[in-house]
């Protein structure tokens, strides 16, 4: 099979690799479809603890084309969409229903083979039939299943006005499920147009512009829309230069949400005072865990609608455009790789 193989940071070939196999309890995929998203950036660059020689690529859908011994909840020809996120089951954190919080924790993509290959080997009780779903839906169920666990780390109340700057794929799956999830109002802000006309298409409230050299005047428009500010206050994109921006508009008891990844170095200045006079909330959400049935669930049952957002496909070969559309072309939200 071929696959991208990494290593080292920042260098990657196309090479040619033995085809895998499957062990006890174990799937070999034929990758249809796999997803780019900001973790395979910071992968690029050596972040998020990769392990080497690295195989990325961990939104993945595929095919199943070979089952090993004792597996018999799936069927060759079967398509699935995989949880990439291997944990023990015993340690103190799954013990307490925390599994993306692992001690012993392993991803395909990550620290296994992943999906940018031909062939990709997975946990049978890790994949998930998607048959019927288009591929684009489908590559949007591992992302999708990230922002259930969002919505639940949230605990969001009814009639919450919620702000949500980031209008990538990451930002408008959860801001669909916020809309759903009882929220009064989901407004998005964000600096591309065409993501912003996407996101109200797909149900989305109010979408504010920001001009990302002087957003002065898209800020404006936020407070007035919230005088008070809003109840919630989403970060989806990771930029620190958005996260300085979300206690001043977050009301008193409110809640500043960072769902989106910033580099493992990166800061925030944020006043331990105003925390405490304003008896404001700061709530993480970090990956995934038993998400996918139910990402799989609300997709079937339209309430995260996925259609334009993959907007770019490209080839083995053609890995490193990817890396490039996903992080510097202004008209790509999604792309993804089609390895076969």
């Amino acid at each position: 099979m071929r696959a991208v193989v990494y290593d080292r940071p920042y260098s990657f070939s196309v090479r040619d690799l033995p085809d895998p196999k499957p062990g006890p309890a174990e799937v070999v995929l034929r990758t249809l479809i796999t997803g780019v998203c900001g973790t395979d950036l910071h992968l690029h660059k050596g972040g998020f603890a990769p392990a080497y020689p690295l195989i990325p690529g961990h939104e993945i859908v595929g095919e199943v084309i070979e089952v090993g011994d004792d597996v018999d909840s799936l069927q060759v020809g079967q398509v699935v969409a995989v949880d990439n996120a291997n944990t023990c089951g015993y340690c103190t954190e799954c013990r307490a229903g925390r599994a993306q919080h692992c001690t012993s924790r392993t991803a395909l993509g990550v620290d296994n083979p992943g999906g940018f290959a031909e062939r990709v080997v997975a946990r049978a009780r890790k994949c998930y039939p998607v048959d019927g779903l288009p591929l684009e839906a489908a590559v949007m169920i591992e992302p999708i299943s990230c922002a259930v666990h969002g919505v639940e780390s949230l605990d969001l109340s009814p009639g919450a006005d919620v702000l949500v700057f980031g209008a990538g794929p990451s930002g408008n799956v959860l801001a669909q499920l916020l809309l759903h999830g009882g929220a009064d109002r989901v407004t998005m802000a964000a600096p591309t147009a065409f993501k912003l006309d996407l996101a109200r298409s797909h149900g989305i409230d109010e979408t504010v512009l920001l001009d990302r050299e002087d957003p002065a005047a898209g800020l404006q428009v936020l407070r007035e829309l919230a005088p008070d500010g809003f109840d919630v206050v989403v970060d989806a994109t990771g930029a620190t230069s958005v996260l300085q921006h979300c206690v001043s508009l977050t009301r008193n008891a409110g809640t500043v949400f960072v769902y989106g990844m910033a580099d493992e170095d990166a800061e925030i200045t944020v006043k331990p005072n105003e925390i405490f006079r304003r008896e404001l909330s700061i709530v993480g959400s970090f990956a995934q865990a038993y998400g996918f049935e139910r990402a799989v669930a609300v997709v079937k049952a339209g309430r995260v609608r996925t259609e334009g957002i993959v907007t770019h496909y490209f080839g083995l070969d053609e890995y490193e455009d990817a890396l490039d559309a996903v992080r510097s072309d202004p008209t790509c939200l999604k792309a993804a790789v089609v390895p076969n």
